[in-house]
C-alpha cells in the first residue's frame, strides 16, 4: 500500500481539489500549488509550506507515481497533475472523499458529503455511504484506504479517517467543521434574543 508523508498528503489533496474545482487552471503551477496548500479555508491544520517543502513533496509523489510534471504548449513554467485514479486506483467520487480526508482530517458521513460535494456532487447520504463502503474494504490488489473510528470525547457519531498517512490528524479532537465558530455563536445568541423579544410582544398584545 502507498504511504505518504504529511506534506505529500497536503500537496496531493490540493492538486486533486484544484483539478475538480478550477479545471481551467489545471494542471497547476508550483506557485498556485504553494498558495493552495497554505490556504485557510477547507484545511486542517493550516500550514505554511514554502516552495522548497512543496517541491520535496512533489518529488516524493512523483517517485510514488501519484503526480507527474508536464510542460504545456505555450507555457513558460512546469505544471503538475495527479495520477491518483491510476496509481491507487479509485473512482472520481472515491477520489474526492479521499482528498477531503487528506485536507481536513477525520469527518463524519454528513461532513464528508457536504465538504466533498464542492468537488463533485454526492446526491444523498446513502450515496456517500456507498462510496465510503468501497474505500473501507480492500478492492482487488488495493488495500482499504479509509477506516471508521469512534467519535472523539464530546463528539457524536463515528468518523472516517484516511489510511495513506494514518497519523496525519489527531483522533482525540472534534473536527473544526463540527465546532460552531464565535460568529455563529453570536448570530445564534442574537436570534434567540429576538425570539424572546417577539414572544414578549405577543404576550403583551394578547393581554
Amino acid at each position: 500500500m502507498i504511504t505518504l508523508t504529511p506534506n505529500e498528503c497536503r500537496v496531493l489533496g490540493t492538486i486533486i481539489e484544484k483539478a475538480q474545482t478550477v479545471a481551467s487552471q489545471y494542471p497547476i503551477t508550483l506557485n498556485a500549488l504553494v498558495t493552495g496548500c497554505n490556504q485557510k479555508n477547507n484545511r486542517n491544520p493550516i500550514t505554511n509550506l514554502d516552495e522548497s517543502a512543496v517541491l520535496d513533496a512533489l518529488d516524493g509523489l512523483r517517485a510514488k507515481k501519484l503526480v507527474s510534471e508536464v510542460m504545456l504548449s505555450g507555457s513558460r513554467v512546469s505544471k503538475y497533475r495527479h495520477l491518483a485514479r491510476e496509481a491507487i486506483p479509485v473512482s472520481t467520487l472515491e477520489l474526492v472523499i479521499l482528498a477531503e480526508l487528506l485536507l481536513r482530517g477525520p469527518q463524519s458521513l454528513a461532513e464528508l458529503r457536504t465538504n466533498a460535494s464542492r468537488m463533485h456532487t454526492i446526491e444523498s447520504p446513502e450515496a456517500a455511504r456507498s462510496v465510503l463502503d468501497g474505500l473501507l474494504s480492500p478492492h482487488g490488489e488495493r488495500a482499504a484506504l479509509v477506516k471508521e473510528v469512534p467519535a472523539p470525547p464530546g463528539g457524536r457519531g463515528t468518523r472516517f479517517i484516511q489510511l495513506l498517512c494514518p497519523d496525519l490528524h489527531s483522533l482525540t479532537s472534534v473536527s473544526p467543521a463540527a465546532v460552531p465558530s464565535p460568529e455563529i455563536d453570536d448570530r445564534l445568541a442574537a436570534l434567540e434574543a429576538r425570539i424572546l423579544h417577539l414572544e414578549e410582544r405577543i404576550r403583551v398584545l394578547e393581554g
